[in-house]
């Protein structure tokens, strides 16, 4: 007689053995209807699952955030069913969940095309309309292997012959369709109801470039079509925003197929980068930071000893010269460690807190390279902070306080912190990693802030904490980091004087804040739509003359402005005023200044923000205290409308 806890704490009692969708059902029809899985003390399972035992249950809807897991994990499914039966030569590969949809993998003869993804969203509609039931079964390993060789599934043959398992492997079955899948599923297909096909792109199978190109059909599912339209502005709203289209036309930068994963930098773009760059010096100056540089390329043997030649080898680009085997660093710790070994050491030294803008390079897959987000070449706001494990604490404290402080400055109140812990794939001592998970733990606990676990999501020398920001569209962008490492000191033999007189390693705590400039700034990008607040724009405002009567004047107010340390160009060509301030509001100037006749008598600039809004005449002490505030502000307000 099983008892069934429900969340609200009332129970439930059974005279024998019960299904999910048989409680959901005792609750109500509406629940039984909406029910599209189960969670039984706390793990997620189809509403098919017998519950023969105690157990507390509470039954997900499609209100439930697991619940859009399982809609988008059956997607995925009819996704492969509809692909199956219009191109039944194709092989299916793999399907997962993804963030806001889903995606799956094939192998077939000819590309897929535009209208193809027609097709197949029109039939995924007609096999929905179906409702047909999803049914999950069990088979053995061998069972299974034989099943797809005879269907010819070789893609499916290779992944469940590599499963090292003794235990059946679970099946979900919908029509002639059928699947290896964890689970769990919607109890019928009937249940997808708002999805739509978004692209198709190239993937390797297994991630691997050695091996064959697949077919990688990316889709959105959605608990409601409300919901889904709502998705697909906010998509159309991106595209808008890229990053890519916007940096190219406001002169920002470009790529180019000579430096695949390298950014070559335009005139405004790095006046931008070094805004970042100059805000950063400060903020880690004022903060304790000493900046250093270290060298670009470095001898293999530090990477053997620091662990990542073992660890990191396939992202490292390497050279060789006179029978030297060298490294171009993708990081700088391993260099941070040996200006830190340089002269003695004593526990009256720590906490030692050293900066680099540091240059750094990782051979990215060439297909997952995207635009300035995801690159080869890149520059972090990177820092390393040797520490006693006293320290820790504080440290990690005052890391996280700095760190929201930036964010805001950047405009981004929203941020999302996670704790990683120890990978499958790690270097140290294992009572190391519980302090060091336990310190970081600790210090968000004492911060008193709301944080998620990310178990096994850890860097392969240490735990970490994620911070990650939300932007105006609502999208998650990883970019802080602070990693607590007690294996690199004790790898790279740095130690330390204690009080007691003894060497002892210092704790070593990676960190960043922006992550990677080139990212950073085109995440920024994005979030303002190029509409960066003043104290970011490359051009802070443009004066322009009407006719060539206001041209000294013009030149005049410009040099006033420069000479205050403002970012202000002129337009004198001789074009009319309209052109002028349209061309200039395209390149999202903050500020357009007109200088008429008028203006000119009375030593004053006509105002105008590139959203249009006339702020009248003033004189240039007025504007430039205006302008002084904006920068002083921020991103913390918009630029008045």
């Amino acid at each position: 007689m099983p008892i069934i806890t429900l969340p609200d704490g009332s129970q439930r009692t059974f005279d024998q053995a019960v299904t999910i969708a048989d409680v959901a059902a005792s609750i109500g029809a509406g629940l039984a209807k909406a029910a599209l899985a189960g969670k039984v003390n706390g793990q997620l399972f189809d509403t098919s699952y017998l519950i023969n035992e105690d157990i507390q249950l509470s039954i997900v809807t499609e209100k439930d955030s697991d619940g859009l897991e399982v809609l988008r994990h059956s997607c995925a499914h009819l996704l492969a069913m509809a692909v199956k039966e219009l191109y039944p030569s194709v092989q299916v590969t793999i399907g997962p969940v993804i963030d806001d949809g889903f995606f799956y993998d094939f192998a077939f003869e000819r590309a897929f095309t535009t209208d193809d993804l027609v097709k197949i969203e029109k039939r995924m509609e007609e096999l929905a309309a179906k409702d047909t039931p999803v049914v999950r079964s069990l088979m053995s390993r061998d069972e299974a292997v034989a099943f797809f060789e005879k269907m010819g599934e070789q893609y499916k043959v290779e992944i469940i012959s590599s499963i090292d398992t003794q235990q059946d492997l679970s099946f979900y079955r919908q029509g002639d369709f059928i699947d290896l899948c964890r689970g769990p599923h919607v109890p019928s297909v009937g249940k997808l109801k708002a999805f739509k096909l978004t692209k198709v792109a190239g993937a390797y199978w297994r991630g691997d470039s050695n091996n064959a190109m697949l077919q990688r059909i990316y889709g959105t599912c959605w608990a409601n079509k409300k919901d889904l339209q709502a998705y697909l502005m906010r998509l159309e709203e991106a595209g808008k925003r890229d990053h890519r289209k916007l940096g190219k036309q406001l002169g920002l930068f470009h790529v180019q197929d000579e430096a695949p994963g390298m950014v070559f930098w335009h005139p405004n773009g790095w006046t931008l980068y070094q805004v970042l760059e100059q805000y950063m010096r400060q903020v880690q100056n004022a903060n304790g930071y000493q900046e250093i540089k270290t060298p670009q390329v470095v001898d293999i043997s530090l990477w053997e000893r620091s662990g990542h030649a073992a660890n990191y080898a396939e992202s490292m680009f390497t050279t060789h010269s006179e029978n030297r085997h060298y490294a171009v660093k993708p990081m700088n710790c391993p260099c941070h460690v040996q200006v830190f070994n340089q002269g003695l050491k004593s526990y009256r030294d720590l906490p030692l807190r050293l900066a680099e803008f540091g240059s750094c390079h990782r051979n990215e897959p060439s297909g997952s390279l995207h635009g300035i987000m995801r690159v080869r070449g890149f520059t972090q706001d990177d820092a390393h902070i040797f520490c006693t494990r006293e320290q820790i604490g504080a440290e990690v404290a005052d890391f996280i306080a700095l760190t929201l402080q930036v964010y805001k400055d950047f405009g981004f109140d929203d941020v999302q912190m996670k704790l990683s812990t120890r990978p499958a794939k790690r270097v140290g001592d294992e009572a190391l990693w519980d302090v060091a998970e336990q310190a970081l733990a600790d210090a968000l606990n004492a911060a008193g802030l709301d944080w998620q676990l990310q178990a096994g999501e850890g860097a392969f020398y240490g735990p970490k904490i994620e911070f990650s920001l939300k932007d105006c569209l609502g999208r998650v962008w990883q970019c802080g980091t602070i990693q607590c490492d007690f294996n690199m000191p004790l790898r790279l033999d740095a130690n330390y004087v204690a009080e007691d007189n003894t060497r002892r390693a210092p704790v070593m705590l990676h960190r960043a804040i922006l992550g990677s400039f080139e990212r950073f700034i085109g995440i920024l990008i994005e979030h303002y739509a190029g509409l960066l607040p003043p104290w970011l724009a490359p051009v802070q405002a443009v004066v322009m003359n009407i006719t060539d009567h206001q041209a000294e004047a013009t030149k005049n107010f410009v040099n006033q402005l420069q000479a205050q340390g403002f970012r202000v160009l002129s337009d004198l060509r001789n074009e009319k005023i309209g052109f002028k301030i349209r061309e200039r509001t395209l390149e999202r100037v903050p500020y357009l200044l007109v200088v008429g006749d008028r203006e000119v008598e009375q030593n004053t600039v006509s105002v105008r923000t590139r959203e249009g809004k006339d702020l009248g005449n003033m004189s240039l002490d007025e504007f430039a205290a205006k302008l002084r505030a904006d920068i002083a502000q921020r991103g913390r307000v918009s630029l008045e409308k």
